[in-house]
């Protein structure tokens, strides 16, 4: 059963032939059809591709057999392109786009020998920090129907906390990743920017976009990375560095490991986020890592900055939505710039609308150095103070969100407050650098909390090493949500 099992379990079982391709896909689909009512957390499912692509697999498994993903259902963040899979970004603007291709992720995960199974709710064209901004209405957190689950990945980190499937994609922009991780008690990684590449992830923020898996444990992050990394010709900033054997790098060894913080970053976090981070702390520090005080003096600027870049990329990106090539058109238009007025209106949200509004004008004649210039060049220092503390440290340790999962409702009339919520993640992306989110407990109510560690750019087997020996000696990871066992 799903709900016990993690990625490798599953490809072991598949592998060893003590259950097939098609149980496996089946089983997932079935948990998909019980939680899904209530989580919403999926926007598309594929059953009738899923368990054909399944019965492929069975059919020729002692050919496969080597495969790191073989037989392991996964869910795909519904910015991802599927060959003749309904693909919305969960915008209205694009309600019944149906892509002719795959994104290379998706293409090397089967090359890996996954089961494709089905798309997840999101934030419109990823754009939120709690997936209240789907056009099809909010994901919903697994351990408490009225919280969000973050955002804006929400839906594939419902997925997995909910143990629906063991391996969900998402993409990270400022957090979209780690955030929804944290809040649901599970891993998220952001590989460094151009480990994955982009090719077929509709776009938000083009130089701040990363695709990464969320999974229940580490060592699923390392084979999930290795499946879908690597260069890319189709993708122009994919890097060329070699994927490594992220596996063998979890050795749960880290004597001497030296992890940064910050205790003035603390200031002004929650409580209950606070304590656990120092204790997740504490247990590296009982495997031997040192922990040592890092100073990143422009990490208080990263939340501007990061909005300036942002939305100024996805005014530029969001352009082609004009009811021409993309888009819904609305009928009896007489001119073309009606057309285009028209389509937006009618398919893009209102977040959406508000970072397009925001990015056209720091773009515009008289603002952009003002703003936009001036944010890349802080955008500079940030990525400066992270070299710096690299010098005398592997990896640099701080929550992934300053409170634990919030009320459905509590920030949308607030903008400025949700967009603090990234404040712990939106460095990494800013930065290019690799970032991963652990669970490291719970608040007194049973709500998940996550801490996150960033290291050098294609440093990932650093974090996924810290990341394994920190499970071998805590069980969080293992607690699953009471709307699993349905």
């Amino acid at each position: 059963m799903i709900a016990a099992e993690t990625l490798v379990d599953i490809r072991d079982a598949v592998r060893s032939g003590t259950r097939s391709a098609v149980e496996v896909c089946r089983t997932a689909l079935d948990r998909i059809a019980a939680v899904n009512p209530s989580l919403n957390a999926f926007n598309t499912v594929t059953p009738e591709r899923a368990l054909e692509r399944a019965a492929a697999i069975d059919a020729r498994r002692d050919d496969l057999r080597d495969r790191p993903l073989l037989g392991v259902p996964v869910a795909l963040k519904d910015n991802l392109c599927t060959k003749g899979v309904r693909t919305t970004a969960s915008s209205r603007v694009l309600d019944q786009f149906i892509p002719p291709y795959d994104a290379t992720v998706v293409r090397r995960l089967e090359d890996a020998g996954a089961v494709i199974v089905a798309k997840t709710n999101c934030d419109e064209f990823a754009m939120g920090s709690s997936n209240e901004n789907s056009a099809y209405g909010p994901a919903l957190n697994p351990w408490a129907t009225d919280r969000t689950p973050g955002g804006s990945s929400g839906g594939s980190a419902a997925a997995v906390a909910a143990a629906a499937v063991p391996l969900a994609l998402g993409s990270d922009t400022g957090g979209s990743i780690r955030q929804p991780a944290a809040m649901c008690g599970i891993v998220g990684l952001k590989p460094t920017y151009g480990r994955v590449s982009r090719y077929g992830l509709i776009a938000f923020a083009s130089s701040l976009d990363q695709i990464g898996p969320l999974t229940r444990t580490a060592r699923d992050a390392a084979i999930a990375l290795g499946a879908i990394g690597g260069a890319d010709p189709a993708d122009a900033t994919s890097a060329s560095e070699p994927i490594a054997d992220f596996g063998a790098a979890l050795t749960g060894d880290i004597r001497g490991v030296r992890i940064g913080m910050s205790e003035q970053l603390l200031d002004g976090v929650d409580a209950a986020v606070a304590a656990a981070f120092h204790a997740a702390l504490d247990v590296l520090k009982g495997r031997g890592a040192v922990v040592v005080n890092v100073e990143l003096p422009h990490a208080k600027y990263a939340i501007p900055v990061y909005y300036l870049v942002a939305t100024a990329e996805a005014s530029s990106n969001l352009a082609r939505y004009d009811g021409v090539r993309y888009g819904v058109r609305p009928a009896g238009i007489a001119d073309l710039r009606s057309l285009y007025s028209a389509t937006r209106e009618a398919g893009f949200g209102a977040e959406v609308k508000r970072r397009i509004m925001l990015g056209t004008y720091v773009l515009s004649a008289g603002y952009y150095d003002a703003y936009y210039l001036k944010a890349q060049q802080v955008r500079t220092l940030i990525l400066r103070d992270y070299q710096q503390a690299f010098e005398h440290v592997d990896a640099v340790a701080m929550p992934t969100s300053p409170t634990p999962p919030f009320k459905i409702g509590e920030r949308v009339s607030d903008p400025l407050q949700m967009y603090l919520t990234d404040v712990f993640t939106v460095s990494a992306n800013l930065a290019g650098l690799p970032a991963l989110s652990l669970p490291c407990g719970f608040t007194a109510d049973q709500l998940p909390l996550g801490f996150q560690l960033t290291a050098r750019r294609f440093d990932e087997a650093m974090l996924l090493r810290i990341g394994d020996a920190y499970e071998r000696d805590t069980t969080w990871w293992t607690r699953l949500p009471p709307i699993a066992s349905r």
